[in-house]
């Protein structure tokens, strides 16, 4: 027997369809209604028919819609050959992450392409790959964050057992799996939740927000936090990243996101690996990453775009939109950046147009639970033209940024490609089979643009595959120049903060940082390495006040004698004092 259910607790009758045989389905107390089927095995379709309606629903709790966001479920096991039992896991602290969209990362764009590729990736010394959304949704090339089945793996990439290949392949090569997940809001094209249930109340800047404080709340609750664990059990995965979650509406005495803290904490002991829960936060709130014995909510980390703006601002000079008070404040707002992770704590945001954030009790919150990035998905898809810093920044300048970055004492993350100055864009791209709903989408992203001051700017049409397959990486480039010296580089910094405990050093009391905003110079302290950069268009000597006893690395050659360093323009040396 095959045990179906489903929450529809303000429906008088729901029946489940099975292979085209209708079955009554009863409910219980709490508002679930079950049925048990016979001979309804793996692969079987099945979807659910809610009160006198004969439009077959998709399960919300769906692990596998092999034809699509709005075809039958089908039944799914967990059954697969995992070959990764003395895997161990990696913790948060201490890693190098690097973001990838399964669909563009290789040309043919599935996990199994993908899994071709992870050779790279290990020998880069990545620690834990961060994927972004792969749960089912509407139409055949997507970012993910439209997605609707939030149970189910897009088909897109190779469905559920896809992607188990893919965590077995990291696992086997040594690197940890974070999944991208999305619990603010669904996408708009298939989404049947409020068809059966109040899964939603109110609304955010995407859409209906999810009802995680109102009446029928618990099982709304429950069915995020059973999808994050879902993640984390049966497919092997090692940590999300939550995205947007100042989005998640939340009155409750006990957050939700406190909640899936909790309930992570207790699977990981079970498990017997670290799990890790990475938030994408606009509140510049450290709660949100403060253990729960500090009285915060207890989660891993946070992407931090104040570190993010901080650095754009310094190597572009652009000033525009939210770039505006970190170009205002420049290399003093890096240094002071640099050592308490948030520009914003508590102060006035031209952008905002109000006070901004809260200041970081630094004691107490280490460095590593703020992630520090040159890119991401964001910050290049969201420009009118998915422009990398490659089109903007010279190699020396791209190096510069990236000793800056592995030198912090922040968890860095890569943007997939970036590790060789990747010259393909990577745009807004996503179709949905209704032709009203792409040309919406269209003019709403060249609306968007336009409000941050890129009106100019051709914007490429999301719907158009060209704008898709533009986006795909170009695996040729890491062997040609200047690609292949600075795929090197990024090696050796990360095998550097690997080798030296002073980079992975996560105290932002432990690090102070000299500027000279005239010659455009950055020095990093840490511990008896310094990390001296020179952003400026001429040679510059650097006084380290101490003998320098050895240069560890440096993106050009360096003249260093007693205390004085001289660096090329736009270069790097890391050098360790006597």
């Amino acid at each position: 027997m095959t045990a179906f259910s489903v929450w529809a607790p303000q429906r008088e009758r729901v029946r489940v369809l099975v292979d085209g045989t209708t079955h009554p389905m009863t409910r219980d107390g709490a508002g679930w209604w079950h049925a048990d089927v016979a001979g309804a095995g793996r692969g079987t379709a099945y979807a659910f028919l809610v009160d006198d309606d004969e439009t077959p629903l998709p399960d919300p709790r769906s692990r596998w819609q092999p034809t699509g966001v709005h075809g039958a479920s089908r039944v799914y096991d967990d059954s697969f050959a995992w070959t990764d039992g003395a895997w161990t896991g990696r913790q948060l602290p201490g890693a190098v992450l690097y973001e990838l969209h399964i669909g563009t990362f290789t040309p043919g764009g599935t996990f199994d392409t993908a899994i071709e590729r992870l050779d790279h990736l290990a020998d880069l010394g990545v620690d834990l790959v961060e994927v972004l959304p792969v749960n089912a949704v509407d139409g055949p090339r997507n970012w993910g964050y439209d997605g609707v089945g939030w149970y189910a793996v897009t088909e897109n990439y190779g469905g559920p057992d896809g992607f188990k290949r893919f965590v077995d392949a990291c696992h086997a090569r040594g690197m940890g799996v974070v999944l991208d997940v999305v619990y603010n809001h669904l996408g708009p094209s298939g989404a049947y939740l409020d068809r059966f249930a109040p899964y939603f109340a109110g609304s955010n800047i995407w859409g209906p927000s999810v009802n995680l404080d109102g009446a029928h709340s618990e099982p709304v609750r429950r069915y995020v936090i059973d999808n994050a664990l879902m993640w984390l059990r049966d497919f092997h995965v090692d940590g999300l990243r939550l995205d947007a979650v100042h989005a998640l509406h939340d009155e409750r005495a006990q957050h939700v996101l406190e909640q899936l803290a909790v309930e992570v904490e207790s699977l990981s002991t079970h498990v017997g690996r670290p799990l890790s829960l990475i938030a994408e936060s606009d509140l510049n709130d450290a709660r949100l990453v403060t253990a729960r014995e500090g009285g915060g909510y207890g989660l891993h980390a946070q992407w931090c775009d104040d570190i993010h703006h901080s650095l754009h601002t310094t190597l572009t000079g652009e000033s525009q939109g939210y770039y505006a008070d970190f170009a205002t404040a420049g290399l003093t707002g890096l240094a002071h950046v640099f050592t308490r992770a948030f520009l914003h704590e508590g102060t006035w945001s031209s952008f905002r147009q109000r006070n901004h954030g809260a200041p970081v009790d630094t004691r107490r919150v280490p460095g590593h639970r703020f992630l520090a990035y040159l890119q991401n998905h964001d910050q290049i898809g969201n420009r009118a033209a998915g422009d990398r810093l490659t089109q903007t920044l010279s190699p020396g300048l791209l190096a510069c940024g990236a000793a800056l970055v592995f030198g912090s004492p922040f968890t860095p993350m890569l943007f997939m490609g970036e590790e060789w100055g990747a010259r393909t864009p990577w745009q807004f791209f996503s179709h949905f089979p209704d032709a009203a709903l792409r040309e919406a989408v269209r003019e709403g992203r060249t609306a968007e643009f336009a409000e941050h001051g890129w009106g100019d700017t051709e914007v490429p049409d999301p719907n158009a595959e060209s704008t898709f397959t533009d986006s795909r990486l170009d695996w040729s480039e890491p062997e040609q120049e200047p690609h292949a010296t600075l795929l090197t580089l990024h090696r050796e910094l990360i095998a550097l903060r690997r080798a030296r405990p002073e980079l992975s050093d996560p105290w932002l009391e432990e690090i102070e940082v000299d500027i000279d905003p005239e010659a455009r110079t950055v020095v990093l302290h840490r511990g008896r390495l310094r990390i001296a950069v020179n952003l400026g268009p001429d040679a510059v000597t650097l006084d380290l006040a101490a003998p320098i006893g050895r240069i560890l690395l440096a993106s050009e050659p360096v003249e260093g004698e007693d205390g004085a360093l001289t660096l090329r323009p736009e270069s790097f040396a890391i050098a360790e004092l006597t």
